[in-house]
């Protein structure tokens, strides 16, 4: 875990421990001290139950250090799982949003200013003509999330990400009736359609505010890519 005198990366398990913890490297931060030994009984006195004692070491990073720590947070960026929502509409946004503070690496694609101007920056946007470019080199065992403002736009999206045989989540907005459309649109295309989820989200019984669509949309995706 690494502490700034504002912000935090990390965690320790969270809770009182931690807690304790941080407040101590932001003691160190501002009297120029180098460590300290934190030696913590899990007990009552700070509201645990699990017993036994852990000891924490708390250092100040040297130069050689944070470099080592940049290196290997940008190397764990590198490895998450791609996940690529394609259409920064209401509820792609709302997706995006939900899936920033996972550990994944999500991308927002679409082909118009406006919407993308709407949505988090905490994803990387991509602004495009052509999405099913993007799809097409993305990593094996990426999730590709289609949701764009037109429907044959979305046939085609889902239809590109099915032929790759290699994504490990496939979902397409819609309802009940868009996937039969879709499966038959799949039929006489020669596109086998197992994998495929639609209706996203369906764990929130059919309510259509986008926040709850992209909540249960971001269960689904976490299960499948962690699984």
């Amino acid at each position: 875990m690494y502490v700034s005198s504002q912000m935090q990366f990390g965690t320790i398990g969270g809770g009182r421990l931690e807690h304790m913890a941080v407040a101590v490297a932001r003691e160190i931060l501002c009297s120029g001290k180098k460590a300290a030994l934190l030696d913590v009984p899990l007990g009552r006195e700070i509201g645990q139950c699990c017993g036994g004692r852990v000891e924490v070491e708390i250092f100040l990073m040297d130069e050689a250090t944070r470099a080592t720590a940049l290196h290997a947070d940008a190397q764990s960026r590198l490895e998450r799982p791609a996940v690529l929502i394609f259409g920064a509409g209401h509820v792609g946004r709302a997706l995006a949003e939900a899936l920033a503070p996972l550990p994944f690496a999500t991308s927002l694609i679409d082909s118009r200013v406006d919407e993308l101007a709407q949505a988090t920056v905490r994803v990387v946007h991509h602004l495009t003509p052509l999405p099913e470019a993007i799809l097409r080199d993305a990593a094996p065992g990426a999730a590709h999330v289609v949701m764009t403002h037109d429907h044959a736009l979305d046939f085609l999206l889902t239809a590109e990400a099915l032929k790759r045989r290699d994504a490990r989540y496939i979902g397409l907005i819609g309802s009940a009736t868009k996937r039969v459309r879709f499966e038959r649109f799949a039929a006489e295309h020669d596109i086998v359609t197992e994998g495929l989820t639609c209706p996203i989200g369906a764990g929130g019984s059919g309510d259509k505010r986008p926040e709850l669509i992209a909540a249960f949309a971001a269960a689904e995706i976490a299960a499948t890519l962690t699984g």
